[in-house]
C-alpha cells in the first residue's frame, strides 16, 4: 500500500482524546502492519513543554505509550537533572508506530522514511496546534525534519532557541537513545543535559 497519508484519519472533532482514539485505527501508511500498536502522544494537554522523538522503539510499542523505554529512563533523568517536571510535559514522537527488522526474538529499530514521516504529519500537526507549547524540545534528526523540514540539522543547530511562533521557540537536541549508543555515554549525557538546560531557562 502506498503512504496515503493520516489526513483521512482525523476525526471531526480536533481534541486530543479523540485523535488519540482515531489514531488507534490508521492506516496513512504501512507500518501499521507489523507494529503492535499506535502510540499517540501523552501528557497534560496545556504543557508548556512538548517534546518530539523519532517513532515508538519495542517497549513502547508493547505499551502503547511513548519514551517508556531505556531512551526514556535517559530522558526521565535529564529532564529531572534540568528542572523539568516530567509530569507537566507532552510527549511524543514524528511516527506513532514502530518500524523493526525482525532479527531472531529481538526486533531491531529502523529508522522511518521521509515519506512515512509525511505521511504521519497531520497527527503531529494537530497535536502542535492544541498543545500548542511555549518549548518544543526536538529531539533527533527525524523529529526535526518533520517539524522544521529536511534542511534542518541538528548537529549544527542544537541548543539553540529558534522562533516558533510569537512568545514560543523550538529547541533541538540529539534523540536519547544516542546516548545509549555513544563511546562516551558520560560526555553524550553532558551534551543533552546542556541542551535541555536552554530550553528549561526559556522565558
Amino acid at each position: 500500500m502506498a503512504n496515503i497519508g493520516a489526513e483521512r484519519f482525523l476525526p471531526e472533532e480536533i481534541s486530543l482524546p479523540a485523535l488519540r482514539e482515531a489514531a488507534r485505527r490508521c492506516e496513512g501508511c504501512d507500518l501499521y502492519l507489523n507494529a503492535t500498536q499506535t502510540v499517540f502522544g501523552d501528557g497534560v494537554p496545556d504543557a508548556r513543554f512538548m517534546l518530539v522523538g523519532e517513532e515508538p522503539g519495542d517497549q513502547e510499542d508493547r505499551q502503547g505509550a511513548p519514551f517508556v523505554g531505556p531512551a526514556g529512563r535517559v530522558l526521565d533523568r535529564a529532564l529531572e537533572e534540568a528542572g523539568i517536571d516530567r509530569d507537566a510535559v507532552y510527549v511524543t514522537n514524528a511516527v506513532k508506530h514502530f518500524k523493526f527488522q525482525p532479527r531472531g526474538k529481538r526486533r531491531i529499530h529502523q529508522k522511518p522514511t521521509a515519506a512515512e514521516i509525511d505521511a504521519c504529519h497531520p497527527w503531529l500537526d494537530a497535536e502542535m496546534r492544541l498543545v500548542d507549547p511555549a518549548v518544543t524540545v526536538i529531539l533527533g534528526a527525524t523529529a526535526g525534519r518533520a517539524l522544521l523540514g529536511p534542511s534542518f540539522r541538528v548537529t549544527r543547530q542544537r541548543g539553540q532557541a529558534l522562533p516558533r511562533a510569537e512568545g514560543s521557540y523550538y529547541v533541538a537536541t540529539v534523540h536519547p537513545s544516542a546516548i545509549l549508543r555513544a563511546p562516551d555515554r558520560e560526555t553524550a549525557y553532558t551534551g543533552f543535559l546542556s541542551d535541555l538546560r536552554v530550553a528549561a531557562a526559556l522565558p
